[in-house]
């Protein structure tokens, strides 16, 4: 009979290893967490670990799988109700940026299932160098990607392709320096309360929104009508 009881607890000890290895990478890092801390935060064994993953490698992956595969979903059915609503007309930027950003902070707001930790987690490994997560997570964002740097340049046709994807560039840094939580803020600011991550979207949203379109010294502003619209004068 001890069998079944196994089999039945291997789903709850799988994501007490996920939950444990997420929250411990937010803190140390991929480098400094060992497997031993994880077990120990888990309650369980190596050998349930090795059982469930097989390695540190492949944990950190299904640490990342498990939301942000998601999380890109979500991105996806956002911009797909968005472009049949459109009706085969360009989108405008801002509800492009709104799709691909706003669901992550959504996500970031999420402090009572995971998200909250998972977003944290996300936005440091885009500021810690780490070759092999880097290339998974290029793996995991190729659609996405794709598919959102498409409309935009669909939404924007007069504005060099190359500006776009910096100013894409851009807002994923200031959205993953911004969800890594409030830290480095507090290392000059002092401690605040103001740090409740539901407040984050609207303030990120606005940041981001502005930084799209913003001019360059010279030319158009990037309109919400696609065209670069006169630069007006200070």
């Amino acid at each position: 009979m001890r069998a079944p009881t196994e089999r039945q607890s291997a789903p709850e000890t799988r994501d007490r290893i996920l939950d444990a290895a997420e929250a411990l990478f937010v803190e140390h890092g991929f480098e400094a967490t060992s497997m031993r801390m994880i077990t120990g935060q888990a309650g369980a064994n190596i050998a349930a670990v090795n059982y469930h993953f097989g390695s540190k490698d492949a944990l950190i992956q299904e640490v990342f799988k498990r939301r942000l595969t998601e999380l890109n979903r979500r991105r996806l059915a956002a911009l797909d109700r968005l472009e049949a609503e459109a009706g085969g007309a360009a989108l405008k930027p801002s509800r492009i940026v709104e799709a691909f950003f706003g669901t992550a902070l959504e996500m970031a707001a999420d402090t009572a299932h995971g998200g909250h930790t998972f977003m944290r987690l996300l936005g440091r490994t885009y500021t810690e160098p780490n070759g092999f997560v880097r290339q998974f997570l290029a793996e995991e964002y190729a659609e996405a990607v794709e598919r959102f740097l498409a409309a935009l340049y669909r939404a924007l046709p007069d504005v060099p392709r190359e500006e776009i994807l910096w100013r894409f560039h851009f807002m994923m840094g200031a959205m993953s320096y911004a969800i890594a939580g409030t830290d480095a803020l507090q290392l000059f600011a002092g401690k605040f309360d103001d740090a409740d991550p539901e407040r984050l979207l609207p303030r990120l949203m606005s940041f981001l929104l502005g930084g799209l379109r913003a001019p360059l010294p010279g030319q158009g502003v990037p309109g919400e009508n696609g065209k670069g619209a006169p630069r007006t004068q200070n």
